[in-house]
């Protein structure tokens, strides 16, 4: 149990709706930032805001998926005013109080570091990026049929990247039918893909691969749909960028082809709120058992 352990949720979506209920299940005593709109009690959490909180008192520090910007600020759906983790009151915190985020940025690294804080990013786990490919495929399907005028089925599609969530993208239209090539660097990965039954490539062959497919999904957190590669795909293909922000595509020239092409930024979020809220909260909630057991505080 988390009884008597002091966590501050800063922020979120609906996702952190599900990591308060589970928390709560644990007896934490939390104090919810940034959910003053939220029309929802939880007994035993206290909507609040920063500066209301002891930081000296504070045992971990719960953050949006997306980390914080430049400024500290974080997305907060349910409130309408900014709602930042302040390095002021962030260096009062005692020495073992951890930050958990999605993912980092520039200013949690340097935050961080600074102030000796251990800092546990969950989308870096193989657990919690596993299973969030889950609503990942399934949104990513659901916007290739929204987007398109053809079926999956029989569709010729290009995967860029076979990590966790490419893998699961690519299994999953092959699945349905689809015609699919994958794109990768290294050569185990063009073993697995042959071992899969798909079509590997290098990914330096990409504007070659491309010049007569209908969609292209890239999970590839880097430049790659460039505009090199842009000007040899079809003017009616379709490109679902599922990687980290800012993607890997060209979105500009993209456009200025006159090919249709989104980024998705919190898909999971989108199409499954409550199970990705879930797949947050359970690897959470066990990282947060692990440390206080083995008392890795001064509490």
């Amino acid at each position: 149990m988390l009884t008597n352990k002091h966590l501050v949720i800063l922020g979120g979506d609906a996702r952190q709706i599900e990591v308060i209920e589970k928390l709560n299940e644990l007896d934490a005593r939390l104090s919810l930032v940034g959910f003053d709109q939220l029309n929802r009690h939880f007994n035993g959490a206290s909507k609040v805001e920063l500066e209301e909180i002891n930081p000296k008192e504070v045992d971990g520090i719960i953050l949006p998926v997306g980390g914080a910007k430049e400024d500290g600020e974080v997305k907060a759906i349910f409130s309408d005013k900014p709602v930042r983790l302040i390095k002021k009151w962030f260096t009062e915190t005692p020495e073992y109080c951890s930050v958990y985020t999605g993912i980092s940025t520039p200013y949690l690294d340097e935050l961080t570091s600074e102030c000796k804080r251990e800092m546990v990013k969950l989308f870096e786990r193989d657990d919690v990026a596993i299973y969030n490919s889950i609503p990942t495929v399934e949104g990513t399907i659901m916007m290739v049929i929204q987007h398109t005028d053809i079926t999956i089925h029989q569709s010729k599609v290009v995967v860029l990247g076979l990590g966790r969530t490419g893998m699961s993208i690519a299994r999953a239209f092959d699945a349905l039918g689809a015609i699919v090539k994958v794109g990768v660097r290294d050569p185990a990965h063009i073993a697995r893909i042959t071992e899969m039954g798909l079509k590997p490539f290098y990914t330096r062959d990409l504007a070659k691969e491309v010049r007569d497919i209908d969609v292209c999904i890239n999970t590839v957190p880097a430049p790659i749909l460039t505009s090199e590669v842009l000007s040899q795909m079809p003017a009616n293909a379709f490109i679902i960028d599922v990687a980290s922000l800012p993607g890997g595509t060209d979105f500009r020239y993209a456009e200025k082809r006159g090919i249709k092409a989104i980024i998705t930024p919190g898909l999971p979020a989108m199409v499954a709120p409550k199970t990705a809220g879930r797949i947050i909260a359970n690897v959470l909630a066990e990282l947060l058992l692990q440390k206080f057991e083995k008392g890795e505080n001064n509490a």
